[in-house]
């Protein structure tokens, strides 16, 4: 996923290879295909779902008995479910530093995250993309996608207001697109708030926030290009030790 931001490492795919579009930009253009993309709920879970399904079909997927597999199902284990969400768990082998969730309960940790991070800080990151989800920032993002993938266009053309089926094509762009958006500020502050609630609610160890979050600044520094975007991971760090003393 092109050289941005991630799903992870908070909004911030720290390597790849996929095109990824800028969410503020592009609310902040008045666009009509924006403005088109009325998505329901319904339409976002089935969208995840397929998008899921062609990232799994493109990554490497480490076997439920392998170490990566295995740890992964330790780290959350008893973690059925988030907010009415059932969850499913896969790790991607690959030294990206990254993860992401989907409106299906799609989780999907990089195998490069869990090389870089211990058992707890993993579990905030967890909680922060599926804050993501929670919080609304993720339908934005694939109702941006879907836009400017054409499916609107058709969608209108055939007088269908709803999600239209992509093509095998469309949908691999889509599914890349979403897994690398970018996401504002606030919102990956109020994800990493999230993070933090999600720790509290699951009786997870709550260091693991800045934990992570220091990790980041420790491989990646603040001053990252990459970052420019995005709070510092630094500045994030003492945000949530701030939430958590409260």
């Amino acid at each position: 996923m092109k050289k941005l931001s991630l799903a992870l490492v908070f909004a911030l795919s720290l390597s790849g290879t996929a095109q990824a579009f800028d969410l503020n930009g592009m609310l902040s253009s008045g666009s009509d295909l924006l403005k088109a993309a009325t998505l329901s709920d319904a339409d976002v879970k089935n969208l995840a779902a397929e998008s899921s399904a062609v990232m799994d079909k493109k990554n490497k997927i480490a076997p439920p008995s392998s170490a990566y597999g295995k740890r992964l199902a330790k780290i959350v284990k008893g973690l059925d479910s988030e907010d009415g969400t059932k969850l499913n768990f896969k790790v991607y082998q690959t030294k990206e530093v990254n993860a992401f969730a989907m409106a299906d309960g799609t989780v999907r940790v990089y195998s490069g995250l869990l090389d870089k991070m211990d058992d707890d800080q993993v579990r905030f990151v967890i909680g922060h993309e599926i804050g993501h989800v929670k919080l609304g920032h993720s339908k934005k993002a694939m109702q941006l996608a879907y836009a400017a993938s054409g499916a609107r266009k058709a969608a209108g053309s055939s007088g269908n207001s709803t999600a239209v089926a992509l093509s095998e094509s469309d949908l691999g762009n889509f599914a890349e697109a979403i897994v690398n958006a970018q996401f504002s500020q606030s919102q990956e502050s109020d994800a990493d708030a999230y993070g933090v609630g999600f720790l509290k609610r699951h009786n997870y160890n709550v260091q693991g926030a800045p934990s992570a979050l220091r990790k980041l600044a420790e491989l990646y520094g603040n001053d990252s290009s990459m970052l420019a975007s995005h709070p510092a991971p630094g500045e994030r760090a003492a945000k949530v030790e701030k939430l958590i003393a409260n």
